[in-house]
């Protein structure tokens, strides 16, 4: 088993946003007005996950596009503080934006603005890859145009690096042949029952998933990734996991479901980035260890996240998850 001296690290490909949160008893209504508490910081679906990866012990690379603006000074100031080896392109468009509204019991809603976030380049991406050393995991998401993921996938597919894709938002599609280079996919229940409508045609109420059948839940994930493993992000409910037949990444059942750890939610933004930057610097970081410990990690790390407010700086540190779950087994006791 590898052990901390010198881990392979992990390349995040992806989004950054300066987030404006407004905190408040309930979501509103249409049409309604409701006061709230005011904060900005950072995050994006790629940055939270860079950061996740960092905090989490890795080398971590992150490739974007920002702003010539105080959100993409933001994004650099923040990534030398973490140690992020941080590869932007300069875009002409401003730093990406989030309205996050969060009600009392840490549910959130959310809408981005891409701004440079889509001119990030796959020539951009494949130069930031060569320029540096081969990384053990690739993560992606939908949050920059789906050819910087390719464009990932595609540059380390010949170093072994596994490709871990992140489908959200769950409103952008995702088609056959970026899902054809994905060895791990990462989607909470949204995200899964929206590839389901558009890749199988398959409509499945997302509420029912956390109770669902596992036999049955496990043909739905080799409906979109016959190849791959599959992991459903269920809340509070924990997460479900699927391997292919042939490839269970060292686990000794193909299909299963791990709990939640018990936190006390204040704030779930970035819960979801949280879980899939902490799986991919754990495949990292401890290479030979079954899948289950890696999702048990993340699941833990995802759990404290949401104990503190924010995005991005909610990320906790390996130690902290450590500390806070003594019961973790593996390489994380």
């Amino acid at each position: 088993m590898q052990n901390d001296a010198q881990p392979r690290g992990v390349v995040v490909v992806g989004s950054f946003n300066v987030d404006h949160v407004w905190t408040l008893d309930a979501l509103p209504l249409p049409g309604e007005t409701r006061a709230g508490r005011y904060a900005s910081g950072p995050g994006g679906k790629g940055f939270n996950q860079a950061m996740a990866a960092a905090r989490s012990g890795v080398p971590t690379r992150f490739i974007c596009a920002l702003g010539d603006d105080s959100g993409g000074q933001l994004a650099r100031v923040l990534a030398v503080a973490d140690d992020i080896d941080l590869r932007d392109a300069c875009s002409d468009a401003p730093t990406g934006t989030a309205g996050i509204v969060v009600d009392a019991q840490g549910r959130n809603a959310i809408v981005v603005a891409a701004g440079a976030n889509s001119a990030l380049e796959a020539a951009h991406v494949e130069h930031s890859l060569a320029a540096g050393p081969a990384p053990a995991v690739v993560v992606a998401q939908l949050e920059t145009p789906r050819d910087a993921a390719m464009a990932a996938f595609a540059t380390v597919r010949v170093s072994g690096a596994l490709a871990l894709l992140n489908p959200a938002p769950a409103n952008v599609p995702v088609d056959t042949a970026l899902l054809g280079m994905v060895d791990v996919l990462t989607p909470n229940e949204t995200e899964f029952v929206a590839m389901l409508r558009s890749q199988a045609g398959s409509v499945i109420d997302a509420a029912l998933l956390p109770t669902m059948a596992a036999v049955e839940l496990d043909a739905l994930c080799r409906l979109l990734l016959p190849h791959g493993t599959v992991v459903v992000t269920l809340g509070a409910a924990g997460c479900f996991i699927s391997h292919a037949p042939a490839s269970p990444r060292g686990d000794a059942q193909q299909a299963y479901r791990l709990p939640a750890f018990p936190v006390t939610a204040i704030d779930t933004t970035g819960a979801g980035d949280a879980f899939t930057g902490a799986l991919a610097a754990s495949i990292a970081r401890f290479p030979a260890s079954p899948f289950r410990l890696h999702a048990r990690y993340a699941g833990a790390f995802a759990g404290l996240s949401t104990e503190s407010p924010g995005a991005a700086l909610a990320m906790p540190r390996f130690a902290d998850v450590r500390a806070r779950f003594p019961d973790l087994t593996g390489p994380f006791a």
